[in-house]
């Protein structure tokens, strides 16, 4: 019988019911190391006294765990503490990249995916106001002169904006195995990208081939997707809708676990000669033929502009209806 520190720590992700998590849980992290998780966050010395284990060990201890992925550094007063992985999000992209992880471990999380996690995004698009992440648009494809472009809104900009870049290898290709996609296009930035190269979990970029990882990506047909806030965030995904652990079940369900951009695909008419290059290419289905003509399904439109890096005409282009605001913590220029 399963010990039940594993449900205890599931529960505090808001995992309860799974019968996967404990199970993840348990392949990564023994009893003592489970309950030295759930008594987090603290002090290496506080944990060794509530655990009745020896200051050094805790520290030997506490490191392991955050090599895992399962706990993270923070800094309360100057003074090093430790802290759980505070959502399903953290343990999933933290744990995947543990460098000993083994292939059982990964399957294990794909089966979560597909079996367990459909059920709690459904939970999550009915009671989180806002979603964590939002669609970043490919930049060229925004309509230039009439227009303000935020910084938040450009990749490019994010980039250039970091004091430090690092990249990972995505974490839902690593479990899903589905395409052959590019894989180490994970861009961390500022704390992010610190964080990754203390664990030794990624490498360090320089400007041109974050840049370069951007073009890449858009060439490939990935979404480009970053943190749902003002600032310039902590990562830029590079997302495919077979892989992803949102993009699918945005696609089929149309739920809102991620926003769209603050953009809208529009579309020339008089130039647009009903190729089909952009039904093919929309990640969202939110393009469809009218005779020769294509045509957007705003409600389906994330506002990623991949259409329109790839129109042979220059038919479409993307054009701001939403307010600066849309994006939690933005004001207008």
């Amino acid at each position: 019988m399963r010990d039940p520190i594993y449900q205890q720590l599931t529960d505090k992700l808001l995992l309860t019911g799974s019968q996967l998590i404990p199970e993840l849980f348990a392949m990564i992290a023994d009893g003592v190391e489970a309950r030295l998780l759930l008594a987090m966050p603290g002090t290496p010395k506080e944990l060794s006294k509530s655990q009745g284990l020896s200051e050094e060990e805790t520290e030997a201890l506490c490191l392991g765990l955050y090599r895992k992925g399962l706990a993270f550094k923070s800094f309360r007063g100057g003074t090093l503490a430790y802290k759980m992985c505070r959502d399903m999000v953290q343990f999933h992209d933290g744990t995947i990249l543990w460098p000993e992880a083994p292939r059982s471990f990964h399957d294990l999380w794909q089966r979560f995916m597909e079996e367990e996690w459909p059920t709690f995004a459904r939970l999550a698009d009915q009671f989180i106001p806002k979603p964590f992440t939002r669609v970043i648009p490919v930049e060229e494809a925004v309509e230039s002169g009439t227009q303000t472009i935020l910084d938040v809104d450009s990749a490019q900009a994010i980039l250039h904006g970091a004091d430090v870049l690092a990249v990972t290898p995505c974490t839902c290709r690593v479990i899903a195995r589905k395409c052959d996609n590019p894989l180490e296009v994970c861009i961390q930035v500022g704390n992010a990208a610190r964080y990754t190269l203390d664990r030794g979990t990624g490498r360090e970029l320089g400007l041109e081939e974050a840049l370069a990882i951007l073009a890449e990506c858009r060439d490939a047909g990935l979404v480009q997707v970053t943190m749902n806030k003002a600032h310039a965030g902590h990562f830029i995904c590079n997302c495919c809708t077979c892989c992803c652990q949102v993009l699918p079940l945005i696609r089929k369900e149309r739920l809102k676990l991620a926003d769209p951009s603050r953009f809208l695909a529009s579309i020339d008419g008089k130039s647009c000669v009903g190729c089909g290059e952009c039904v093919d290419r929309c990640p969202f289905d939110a393009m469809t033929l009218e005779g020769e003509v294509a045509t957007v399904v705003n409600e389906h439109c994330m506002g990623c502009g991949l259409c329109a890096s790839r129109c042979p005409e220059g038919a479409i282009s993307l054009t701001a209806q939403r307010p600066a605001d849309f994006i939690p913590g933005a004001a207008g220029p």
